[in-house]
């Protein structure tokens, strides 16, 4: 039998320019101590521009949490805010070639498997993201027979499921979320 163990971070912070680079290091050093290393630096890429856009748009304060969940082979990173208003992806035509402003999440969306956000209670969001870990070890605890794979086949891509937080801190039924991904 092979254990998928549950690997867990949450880290609460105020979403100012000096804290991004800390929890890029916060996100990356976790990743290394899971020996997830191939997801570094997409996830430290995606985390600072989440951060970002809190930074940049949440009202009424910065305050947000980090959570990194790797469960089976997804790692799925999330950052919730205060601010109720759902993130809008800019149509990357509409951006002036030198801007560094609006190409956050549209960047998000093309280095992550699946994203989505969605409203958290009456006030606040989470903008989540996942990354496959395929590329990436992961330790099995009891000795399992792997099945081979064929020449070119690939192994099925599993869509990434939303659990809604439960009132009474036990787990709800996921919920389905569709991928921007056409699959």
């Amino acid at each position: 039998m092979i254990s998928h163990p549950i690997r867990h971070c949450t880290v609460e912070l105020q979403a100012l320019p000096s804290r991004i680079g800390q929890v890029r290091r916060i996100v990356s050093a976790h990743l290394r101590y899971w020996h997830l290393d191939p997801l570094i630096d997409r996830a430290a890429l995606g985390v600072t521009e989440l951060l970002t856009n809190v930074h940049q748009h949440a009202r009424p304060d910065k305050s947000c949490t980090v959570e990194l969940e790797f469960l089976l082979d997804r790692l799925t990173v999330s950052v919730r805010d205060h601010d109720p208003r759902l993130p809008v992806v800019e149509d990357m035509g509409d951006i002036a070639p030198l801007a560094t402003e609006g190409r956050g999440l549209a960047m998000v969306a093309a280095m992550s498997e699946s994203w989505g956000a969605r409203p958290d209670g009456e006030e606040g969001k989470v903008v989540w993201f996942t990354l496959p870990a395929s590329a990436a070890p992961v330790a099995v605890t009891a000795p399992a027979r792997v099945p081979r794979l064929a020449a070119g086949e690939q192994q099925p891509v599993r869509r990434f499921t939303e659990v809604e937080p439960a009132l009474d801190g036990a787990r709800a039924a996921p919920v389905p979320v569709r991928s921007p991904v056409p699959g």
